[in-house]
């Protein structure tokens, strides 16, 4: 890149917070490299406790306000810049890079479909760009520094002045999950040794009124995003929900269990198999996975923590040697760009 770009990235808050987590974490890295960033958003109340204070280089105004379009435009999961914005574009003596940032899957069509280009009828190309698990797709965000920064992590330090510090022999256990039949099953099996399950805010606090014996709760309150990589570093097992918690517990390098969010057709069953199928192989893990998300009735237990940490390290180190996704945008703009590169 030659000079610093203008991106105006769009985001619609559908539900759970987690386009809006995506959206932000984007915005922060581009502008952390030096880009200029516009968050179009319709519903910024929960960049208040997500980000309350801001991000340099970060400008937040609301969906329907967008001004005069920049140097390139995103749309995060399709959810259509305001027609008299597009308008704009059209009309712009040189129309911005308009890419669609699409859902992560680790399915084979992301491969197929990424880069892809949509021809629109007044002229301009839209173009898909898709998150994923290799390197012929757009790749995960990852800022730069972040696995050093994971690296030099302190977890009991971190637990303490968290107030929830971890007890002699104790396992410590992050819940972050969408409403769940699984749970008792869970806790009761977290219960079979000394440990400590931390609470999130909402349906795993809600779900949560009781224990069993050998299992020790704590609620915690909204965590900004940078708080929130924390605790899923300072945890020896995690359960993440949705889109942008399971990369960050990719980065924590640490045991997990993904809750794909459900989707009536059953669409996400083949979703999250094809996460497994990425994954290093261990014995226990798909059952569990499965249980954990409704797609069988019968709870495994735990699969052995040393061979299930090592699977995750293992994983995350293959990942991390691939383009990310902030990277790779720079670069995907640069070479569909005829001024700004």
């Amino acid at each position: 890149m030659t000079a610093p770009l203008q991106w105006d990235l769009f985001c619609r808050v559908v539900d759970n917070f987690g386009d809006v987590g995506v959206c932000w974490r984007l915005a922060c890295d581009l502008a952390r490299r030096g880009e200029r960033v516009r968050l179009w958003i319709d519903d910024a109340s929960p960049l208040a406790w997500m980000a309350p204070g801001g991000c340099p280089g970060v400008e937040v105004g609301a969906f329907e306000d967008a001004g005069a379009p920049g140097d390139v435009v995103i749309e995060a999961f399709g959810c259509d810049p305001p027609r008299g914005f597009v308008g704009a574009m059209a009309a712009a003596p040189t129309p911005p890079v308009w890419i669609n940032l699409e859902y992560l899957s680790a399915e084979p069509f992301v491969e197929r479909s990424h880069g892809l280009p949509s021809p629109q009828r007044n002229g301009l190309t839209k173009w898909f760009f898709y998150p994923g698990f290799t390197q012929r797709t757009g790749g995960l965000l990852r800022e730069p520094g972040l696995l050093a920064e994971r690296a030099a992590f302190d977890a009991d330090a971190w637990l303490a002045s968290a107030g929830c510090p971890r007890r002699p022999g104790e396992r410590v256990v992050s819940l972050f999950c969408y409403e769940n039949p699984a749970l008792p099953a869970l806790m009761h099996s977290l219960a079979e040794r000394p440990t400590l399950l931390l609470l999130t805010q909402g349906p795993a606090q809600r779900q949560v009124s009781s224990a069993p014996a050998g299992l020790r709760t704590a609620a915690l309150p909204w965590l900004t995003q940078r708080e929130f990589d924390r605790l899923l570093w300072a945890c020896d097992l995690n359960f993440v929900r949705g889109e942008d918690s399971v990369v960050r517990a990719i980065w924590s390098g640490n045991p997990f269990v993904w809750q794909i969010y459900p989707q009536h057709d059953g669409a996400h069953a083949p979703k999250l198999q094809a996460l497994l199928g990425r994954m290093p192989p261990l014995a226990g893990l798909a059952p569990l996975w499965h249980a954990w998300n409704g797609l069988q009735a019968d709870w495994p237990g735990l699969p052995e923590a040393g061979a299930w940490h090592q699977a995750c390290e293992s994983f995350r180190a293959s990942l991390a040697g691939q383009t990310d996704l902030t990277t790779a945008l720079q670069r995907f703009v640069c070479g569909k760009s005829r001024t700004v590169c």
